[in-house]
C-alpha cells in the first residue's frame, strides 16, 4: 500500500511537472558550487550575507541561492526530485517532512554533530525521523499572535491590556467573541453587538482568516483547538491516528466558523482563490484583526496608513493560551551533487554565527537563543514589540506551544482534509462529516 502510494504520487507529479523541469537546465551544483533554495524573499538578504561570510571561510566553495514564491517552491522542489535537478540544500518545512520521508529523498545529517541543547526547546527533535536519523538542521521558528488595527481598537474602546487578556470558550465565545463582535461594523455603522446589526452587509469584520485552515489551522483555529485541550494525533510526533472526529475539536470548529454566520468573521468567499488573505483584509480596512505568524510581522507593520498592534492568543478552557510553534530546518537532498560542500553549508547555517547574522535583519526568529535575541533587538530598533510572539517560548506558565502534526502520508492527509474543512467553512457542511474524513485518513495511516 505504502509503495503504491509513493509511486502514484511520483507518477502524477511526473505527468504534470516533469516536462517543464527536464530541459537540461539542472538546478544541481557543479564543481565547487552548492545550490541552496529558499522561498521567503524577505529573508534572502540575510542568507546572502551568511553565504558571503561562509565563502570567505571556505575558499573555493560558492553558494548559489535560488528564491521563489511559496507555491512555486514546493511544486518545483517535488518535481526536481523526480527530474534529478534537485538542489543540494533547501529550506524544509515540518508540514512537508512526512511527504519527503515517504519519498526517501533526504540525506541523514547525523554526522553534523547537531546538539539539541543549542537551540530553542523542541526545534531540533522535530527533525528526527521514525528511523532515528536526523533530516533537518534547525533554522528558525515562529509562533502565532493576534494582529490588530490600533485605530479601530481604540474606536471600539478596547485597550491593549484588554486585548492581551481575552479568553474564549466554545459555548459563548467568552470575552474574545465579545471583542470581535464589537469590532465588527455594518454599512450603517452598527456594531456586531448592537441592536439592528446587519450581518448581511458588513463593512468591517472583527476578524479575518486566511481560509479554512486545511488540516492544521495554523493561523486560523489551531490556537483555539489546542487551548481547549485537543491535539492533532495520538502522539506528538509520528502519530498513527488523527483526531478530527474528537467532540472537543468539532465543538471548536463549530464555534469558530459560526463566527462567520454571525457576521463577525469574514466569509470564505473573501478568500476564494487566495485573492484576499488575512493580511490584505487588515491592510485594506476590511477587517480589524487577524491571527497570523511571526514571519508576517514586517508585512503587517509595513502597511501604509495603518498602525498595527499585536496581542496574545486568548486563554482557552484549559486555563492556558496556546500557539503553534513551527520550526523550519535546512535539509540536504539524498542525491545532492556536492554533498561535502552541502554538509559544510548546512553546518554553518545552523551555527550561532550565521543565526546571529540572520537575527540582526529583524525578519524571523533564528533557532539559537542568541539568534533570537538578535532578532528581538532588531525589531525593537524598528519600534516593534514582539512580546506576543516570544512570551510563549520564554515562559510556559500561562501558555503552551505545539507543533504541526508529523505523520506518514502527509500529502494524502492534506488532500483529504483540505476540501472537508473548506466545505464546513464555505458551505456550512455539518462538522460531523469530519468523522468520515478522519476514518479515511486513519485507514491510510494504518496501511
Amino acid at each position: 500500500m505504502r509503495i503504491r502510494k509513493v509511486v502514484a504520487l511520483a507518477g502524477a507529479l511526473t505527468l504534470s511537472l516533469l516536462t517543464g523541469c527536464a530541459k537540461g537546465d539542472s538546478a544541481g551544483s557543479s564543481g565547487n558550487t552548492v545550490t541552496y533554495w529558499l522561498w521567503d524573499s524577505n529573508q534572502l538578504p540575510a542568507y546572502q550575507a551568511c553565504a558571503k561570510d561562509f565563502e570567505k571561510q571556505n575558499p573555493g566553495l560558492r553558494i548559489k541561492i535560488t528564491q521563489m514564491g511559496w507555491d512555486d517552491y514546493w511544486t518545483k522542489l517535488t518535481a526536481s526530485f523526480i527530474a534529478g535537478t534537485q538542489p543540494d540544500v533547501f529550506t524544509d518545512h515540518i508540514q512537508k517532512f512526512g511527504q519527503f520521508a515517504d519519498l526517501d529523498v533526504l540525506q541523514p545529517l547525523d554526522d553534523l554533530g547537531i546538539d539539541e541543547a543549542d537551540y530553542q526547546p523542541g526545534l531540533a527533535s522535530s527533525w528526527v525521523g521514525q528511523d532515528g536519523h536526523r533530516y533537518g538542521s534547525p533554522k528558525d521558528w515562529d509562533t502565532v499572535a493576534l494582529f490588530y488595527n490600533q485605530k479601530m481598537a481604540q474606536a471600539a474602546g478596547l485597550t491593549p491590556e484588554e486585548l492581551n487578556s481575552l479568553s474564549w470558550n466554545p459555548k459563548d465565545g467568552g470575552t474574545f467573541e465579545k471583542a470581535i463582535a464589537h469590532l465588527t461594523i455594518d454599512r450603517n455603522g452598527k456594531r456586531g453587538d448592537e441592536p439592528g446589526f446587519d450581518k448581511r452587509h458588513v463593512k468591517v469584520y472583527g476578524l479575518a482568516t486566511g481560509g479554512a485552515g486545511d488540516g492544521d489551522g495554523q493561523t486560523q483555529w489551531s490556537n483555539f483547538a489546542a487551548s481547549a485541550g485537543w491535539s492533532y494525533t495520538d502522539k506528538k510526533r509520528w502519530g498513527t491516528k488523527y483526531q478530527y472526529d474528537s467532540k472537543t475539536f468539532q465543538s471548536v470548529i463549530t464555534w469558530y466558523f459560526g463566527l462567520a454566520k454571525k457576521g463577525y468573521l469574514a466569509p470564505f468567499t473573501d478568500y476564494s482563490q487566495g485573492a484576499n488573505p488575512a493580511n490584505a483584509q487588515v491592510a485594506s480596512g476590511r477587517a480589524a484583526t487577524a491571527f497570523d505568524g511571526a514571519w508576517m510581522i514586517s508585512t503587517y507593520y509595513g502597511f501604509k496608513g495603518v498602525k498595527i498592534g499585536t496581542a496574545f492568543t486568548p486563554t482557552g478552557p484549559t486555563g492556558k493560551r496556546a500557539t503553534m510553534m513551527n520550526g523550519l530546518a535546512d535539509s540536504i537532498t539524498k542525491n545532492a551533487r556536492n554533498k561535502r560542500g552541502a554538509e559544510k553549508w548546512v553546518k554553518y547555517l545552523s551555527s550561532n554565527e550565521c543565526q546571529k547574522t540572520v537575527g540582526g535583519y529583524g525578519i524571523v526568529f533564528p533557532a539559537t537563543p542568541d539568534g533570537t535575541n538578535a532578532a528581538v533587538a532588531a525589531y525593537k530598533k524598528k519600534g516593534i514589540d514582539v512580546t506576543a510572539f516570544t512570551r510563549a517560548v520564554a515562559d510556559k506558565k500561562d501558555s503552551t506551544t505545539f507543533s504541526f502534526p508529523i505523520t506518514d502520508y502527509a500529502a494524502d492527509v492534506y488532500a483529504l482534509i483540505r476540501p472537508a474543512m473548506q466545505d464546513v467553512y464555505a458551505n456550512d457542511a455539518p462538522v460531523s462529516g469530519l468523522d468520515k474524513t478522519n476514518d479515511q485518513i486513519n485507514f491510510i495511516l494504518g496501511q
